[in-house]
């Protein structure tokens, strides 16, 4: 597929950064107290403004990614010299202390936020940065930022980038702040086969089913488009620990009851979020779900995710949409 072309490459342009010697990450701006007023204090790339990462920052990419507005984004992981992430099966590696994850977002080929995670001896912290008009520098923003933009779609939208509270009601579970992309079951084998080679991953982890490429959704199963879709925009927030947990309503990939899919499920509370209608989701009638009509709306109170969108996302409207339809 096109992605894993992409992927060795990405992966074979960073392995040369490491070896060629170039910027290094300061590690004490990761593990030290305080936050960085500037991204680039922690060295995370070589050349910021055309993303290219320093030494031993490895770029990488999700098979299915949240959807955010259109933007673009490029994720990037760092494991400090000396350590390993470890396998962990099919979900989230483990990071050791001292590790980063970095995700920019671009409009129009514009960068507009870097967001960074930073795992240190308390547990990992989230960090937002809005980048300024001549793409020079990113400076921290504790209360987050709007921007005036349009998508690739052509809205015109006031982008909001969270503040620091807000990153933890994405990144929440159990009372911590914990990433939510890199999910071996989210991460294609060639890629974890060459974090491991590179001496940065204990072992390949164990996938029997892995979430399917986004850009391959008409070619898969509409069932694992859609619960691939799921699992990445929603399930953050419904699972057993996530902020939804009260919902009932359990969106991982890996859940298999489907009561707690939503199908024949009524909402735990009625109201103006359920438009009326009486279950999450109705087999054969996308019309009648719950599910798809909250995804329709930009309503606050009705709109789901209610975080990181302004505007509708209508290839992922349209998965669910043929997911729920073809349910007998």
């Amino acid at each position: 597929m096109k992605w894993l072309a992409a992927s060795a490459l990405l992966f074979a342009a960073s392995a040369v950064a490491a070896a060629g010697g170039g910027t290094r990450t300061n590690d004490d701006a990761i593990v030290g107290d305080g936050f960085a007023p500037v991204l680039s204090a922690y060295g995370f790339f070589s050349d910021a403004q055309a993303q290219r990462p320093a030494a031993g920052v490895t770029p990488y990419r999700l098979q299915t990614p949240l959807w955010s507005d259109g933007a673009e984004k490029q994720r990037f992981v760092y494991v400090p010299g000396g350590k390993q992430a470890r396998s962990r099966g099919a979900g989230l590696l483990d990071l050791p202390v001292g590790s980063a994850l970095i995700k920019s977002f671009r409009f129009g080929g514009r960068l507009i936020e870097t967001r960074v995670l930073l795992h240190r001896a308390g547990g990992w912290i989230a960090l937002p940065y809005l980048w300024n008009a001549d793409q020079s520098e990113a400076r921290l923003v504790l209360a987050g930022a709007r921007v005036d933009l349009t998508t690739p779609a052509g809205a015109a939208i006031s982008y909001a980038v969270p503040n620091k509270n807000q990153c933890k009601e994405c990144h929440g579970a159990a009372g911590q702040v914990v990433p939510i992309g890199p999910k071996a079951r989210n991460l294609s084998a060639e890629w974890l086969a060459a974090f491991k080679r590179a001496g940065k991953l204990d072992a390949v982890p164990a996938v029997a089913r892995r979430v399917p490429l986004w850009e391959d959704r008409a070619a898969v199963p509409v069932a694992d488009a859609a619960r691939g879709y799921l699992d990445a925009n929603c399930a953050h927030c419904h699972n057993p620990d996530g902020a939804a947990s009260n919902s009932g309503l359990t969106l991982t990939w890996e859940e298999t009851d489907p009561v707690k899919l939503g199908v024949g499920k009524r909402p735990v509370a009625a109201g103006r979020g359920s438009g009326d209608l009486q279950f999450d989701v109705v087999p054969g009638d996308p019309d009648h779900s719950i599910l798809a009509y909250r995804m329709a709306s930009l309503e606050g109170g009705i709109s789901m995710p209610e975080l990181g969108r302004a505007s509708l996302d209508p290839a992922g409207q349209a998965i669910i949409r043929g997911w729920i339809a073809g349910m007998r």
